[in-house]
């Protein structure tokens, strides 16, 4: 049987990477093996080593792992809430 969910909000940490925020991307990926190479930067995921170019968004999951997002994407699965 077919069944409709609905995704939990959640909230989650995000920063985008713009080319010129190496030392703010470094710091939030504290913790977790990447590298910057000549075709972007190299993450290690839960799913193994995936590539973030410059304008992608790379997120912090709810267990502390962190991925990559295609902004589009992330424009349309993310909102962002009051920081103030």
């Amino acid at each position: 049987m077919i069944a409709r969910f609905r995704k939990l909000p959640i909230e989650v940490d995000a920063l985008q990477w713009q080319g010129d925020n190496a030392i703010e991307l470094a710091l939030f990926l504290r913790g977790v093996a990447w590298q910057f190479t000549h075709d972007g930067i190299h993450i290690d995921t839960l799913e193994g080593t995936m590539l973030a170019n410059v304008g992608d968004w790379i997120i912090k999951g709810l267990m502390g792992e962190f991925y990559p997002c295609k902004p589009d994407i992330f424009q349309l699965t993310y909102e962002e809430i009051d920081n103030g």
